[in-house]
């Protein structure tokens, strides 16, 4: 006689929906990783939310005071004006300071920002705060020793660097469904035109 035991280990849903995995299959309440992955997503967030807030009212830690974009500032021009070395220095240089690319910047700082730490929009705002974090990874260009002047470069790794470790850290939110702790990720899914398109979520 064969003796059958519930099996207390978690896994997803029928329907294949990523919060569940984060859920005692049992219960419905979050579990551990849950609130681990809760934590992580809201620090994160938090870090897209401060660049945007800092940028724009220049409370004098990155961006120094009365240098705000509210100030007339530009969130691009020192970053980018200063890149010196990799494949697209000046390109970089081009864009430093551009009406569009500022927007674009901030626009992508606060979108990340406010749907990462909401819990809402996980799989957009990995794209897109992936790509951004891309962008920066290339303005850097860790892979070189040395910058173009001939100075050293001071990377500390060629390959990963706090930008690579922030993409990877938005995808895994993405991909655990993390807003559903702590966040309006449950919500957000049951919107109509959330739920008829996954790549939304």
């Amino acid at each position: 006689m064969a003796v059958h035991e519930h099996s207390q280990n978690r896994t997803a849903s029928a329907s294949g929906d990523a919060v569940s995995t984060l859920t005692d299959t049992l219960t419905g309440t979050p579990t551990a990783r849950a609130y681990a992955f809760a934590s992580l997503r809201l620090l994160t967030g938090f870090v897209f939310l401060w660049a945007f807030l800092d940028k724009t009212f220049g409370f004098g830690y990155a961006t120094p005071s009365g240098k705000g974009w509210i100030d007339g500032g530009s969130p691009t021009r020192g970053f980018l004006s200063g890149v010196a070395v990799g494949p697209m220095e000046s390109t970089f240089h081009d864009w430093a300071g551009a009406t569009w690319a500022d927007w674009l910047f901030m626009l992508g700082l606060l979108g990340v920002g406010v749907a990462v730490m909401a819990g809402v929009a996980l799989r957009p705002a990995a794209v897109a705060g992936s790509a951004m974090m891309a962008l920066m990874w290339i303005a850097e260009w860790p892979p070189a020793k040395h910058l173009s002047d001939g100075a050293p470069s001071m990377s500390t790794n060629p390959f990963v660097d706090y930008h690579v470790i922030y993409a990877v850290v938005l995808i895994a939110l993405a991909a655990a469904g993390a807003g559903a702790t702590w966040g309006l990720g449950r919500i957000w899914a049951r919107i109509p035109v959330v739920r008829d398109h996954a790549w939304l979520r």
